[in-house]
């Protein structure tokens, strides 16, 4: 009879975020930044890439970001540097100044914008190749519907991408492939001290109610897998995106050209192209050049100034003009 193996026998959860940390750290070259803010999802996969790093001969560290939203946030943020510790990972905490929601947007969005830019500036500083960052699959499948609800296009729908430079800063989520329930139950075989979030219950953000209301609605009668169909769903829109955006690339530069204050297409070219890659195009030239986004209702109002040209006068937009002249769309400054 063989003798008993001695080794304890690997959680499965925590082998899960390990293998899939693994294959992440297999694209890296140097120092990474893991964003941490002690709840679990940051935490298993701070706990796995303080097993795996080593392994792969890279340094590691943590940065615990204080949006000081809420009373004793800063001690909040001092256990989740002192669990980071606790795993072998150097780590520290950076207050960050929410500023106040923008019209359109709201206290949610305020504050991942100013933890965006601090978690950017802190891979910066620390000369880290890539951020990784902790949303799931469960983080995916809300995003999804968070544009769906919004009425947003493919590349919205799309989600977060588990690899995409930002600011010249690489950014890896690899656990886009793993649940949250798996993210807790790696945090308790291993006896890490998760924070619950008390914003995660709270009500006034849309994402919260997605997760206590829709989703569950959606598993009870769609039946189980709606998550995971989701987020299959943002991956083939995705792979949709970057080939639309291949074709925008290979196209714009024989039709686009610049004009006074402004940039202008050929009206021809635009209108020889499906109405999906000419909305496209037109989205494009707008946000290269004028830096703002066109709805659906506006792109469409543009486009009929290719297909369907009565003798329509310009059209304002935001941060610029479209105008007909002759053979060409014009898009100037406005």
């Amino acid at each position: 009879m063989d003798a008993p193996d001695p080794r304890p026998s690997l959680d499965p959860a925590t082998a899960e975020i390990r293998r899939a940390v693994r294959g992440a750290l297999a694209t890296v070259d140097g120092p990474i930044l893991v964003g941490l803010s002690g709840g679990a999802d940051s935490l298993a996969l701070a706990a796995a890439v303080a097993f795996e790093a080593p392994k792969a001969g890279l340094a590691a560290r943590a940065v615990v970001i204080d949006h000081g939203l809420q009373p004793g946030s800063d001690t909040v943020a001092a256990r989740a540097v002192a669990a980071a510790h606790q795993l072998g990972l150097d780590a520290h905490a950076v207050r960050v100044q929410v500023a106040p929601p923008t019209e359109g947007g709201g206290p949610e969005a305020a504050a991942r914008d100013a933890r965006r830019a601090a978690l950017l500036d802190a891979a910066r500083d620390a000369g880290a190749v890539a951020l990784l960052l902790a949303h799931t699959l469960d983080d995916q499948a809300e995003t999804v519907l968070i544009g769906l609800a919004r009425g947003s296009g493919a590349a919205s729908l799309g989600g977060m991408e588990p690899d995409r430079i930002e600011e010249g800063t690489r950014i890896l989520r690899p656990l886009l492939g793993v649940h949250r329930a798996i993210t807790r139950a790696a945090c308790a075989a291993q006896g890490l001290p998760v924070w619950e979030d008390p914003h995660n219950l709270d009500r006034r953000f849309l994402r919260v109610r997605i997760r206590q209301d829709v989703m569950p609605v959606l598993e009870a009668e769609l039946g189980p897998g709606i998550a995971d169909a989701l987020a299959r769903t943002s991956d083939q829109l995705r792979e949709d995106a970057a080939a639309f955006a291949d074709m925008i690339d290979e196209t714009i530069e024989d039709i686009v050209e610049h004009v006074e204050a402004g940039i202008a297409i050929s009206v021809p070219a635009l209108a020889a192209n499906p109405p999906a890659l000419r909305h496209r195009i037109i989205r494009h030239v707008v946000a290269s050049e004028f830096g703002v986004s066109l709805t659906r209702s506006q792109t469409l109002e543009v486009a009929r100034l290719v297909t369907d040209w009565r003798g329509q006068g310009p059209i304002d937009l935001p941060g610029c003009r479209a105008q007909r002249i002759g053979a060409r769309l014009a898009f100037t400054a406005s």
